[in-house]
């Protein structure tokens, strides 16, 4: 069985998959907000692969990743990377660029 990998990252830097290049719903976004305020301490971290670029791409947790990087800037929060793509991701717009 394969160990899992989890890393600390600005979720700023982190790419938004081709989904979501728009970035956080934004009523997701409200509601999370309502229910969790800044608080991040319950927070499950968000799923991210890794491109052949070496950047990570979220696969579930735009809106947490989002959340954290608009009302809590420059806040490191954990990340587990669940898989590797077959190319590129840098090119996808980042979560910074779309809060």
């Amino acid at each position: 069985m394969k160990s899992r990998e989890f890393l600390q990252v600005d979720p700023a830097s982190l790419h938004l998959p081709g989904s979501r290049r728009d970035g956080a719903d934004p009523l997701k976004l409200q509601r999370q907000l309502a229910r969790h305020g800044t608080c991040i301490d319950d927070m499950s971290p968000p799923e991210v692969k890794r491109g052949t670029d070496g950047e990570l791409v979220i696969y579930d947790g735009v809106t947490r990743a989002t959340r954290v990087a608009k009302y809590l800037p420059g806040t490191l929060i954990t990340v587990e990377v669940t898989g590797k793509l077959n190319g590129p991701v840098g090119g996808l717009p980042t979560v910074g660029e779309k809060r």
